[in-house]
C-alpha cells in the first residue's frame, strides 16, 4: 500500500512537472512571437497586366471611366484602403505593362469575414458599373486588347 502511494505521488509530481516544462514552452513560443521586430500590415493584390500595342490610350479610358470609378466607392464603403496604377516597362513581350494595385486593411478585409469579400466587392461594382451580365461583356472586349497574366499577394511588414 505504502509503495503504491509512493509511487502514485512520484507519478503526480512527474506530471506536473512535465506540465510546468510545457506551460514554459508555451510561453516562450509567445514571447517569441511577440519579440518579432515587425507587425503585419496591409495587404495588397496586385494584377499583373498586358496592354497590347496601340491599345494604351483605351486602357486609360476604361481605367479611368469604370475601375478608378469602382475603386473610390470600394474606399468609401470601406472595403479597400487604396488602390494604384503603374506602367512599366516590359524586358521581354510575355510581362506586364501595367501593375494594378488594390490594397486592404489587413488579410481579414482581403478575405472578408465572413468569406463574403467577392459578394461584398460584387455588389459595389454592380452599383457603379452595370450588373454582372453587362460587365463580363465589357471583359471580353477588353480582353481582346489586354491580357491578366496573373494576381499576386503581397503583405507590408512594418517593422519596429
Amino acid at each position: 500500500m505504502t509503495k503504491t502511494i509512493i509511487l502514485s505521488m512520484c507519478l503526480a509530481a512527474s506530471c506536473l512537472a512535465a506540465s510546468s516544462l510545457s506551460l514554459d514552452a508555451r510561453a516562450q513560443d509567445a514571447r517569441a512571437q511577440n519579440d518579432r521586430r515587425y507587425t503585419d500590415g496591409p495587404v495588397t493584390e496586385v494584377d499583373y497586366i498586358q496592354v497590347e500595342y496601340g491599345h494604351f490610350a483605351e486602357y486609360i479610358d476604361w481605367l479611368n471611366s469604370t475601375w478608378k470609378p469602382t475603386m473610390e466607392a470600394l474606399k468609401n464603403a470601406g472595403l479597400i484602403i487604396d488602390y494604384k496604377v503603374f506602367k512599366a516597362t516590359p524586358k521581354s513581350p510575355d510581362q506586364p505593362n501595367i501593375f494594378l494595385f488594390i490594397t486592404f486593411k489587413n488579410m481579414a478585409a482581403y478575405a472578408g469575414d465572413n468569406g463574403d469579400k467577392g459578394i461584398e466587392l460584387e455588389y459595389v461594382a454592380r452599383k457603379v458599373i452595370c450588373n454582372t451580365e453587362c460587365q463580363n461583356k465589357a471583359r471580353v472586349v477588353r480582353n481582346g486588347y489586354r491580357k491578366v497574366l496573373g494576381t499576386e499577394l503581397i503583405r507590408e511588414l512594418i517593422l519596429k
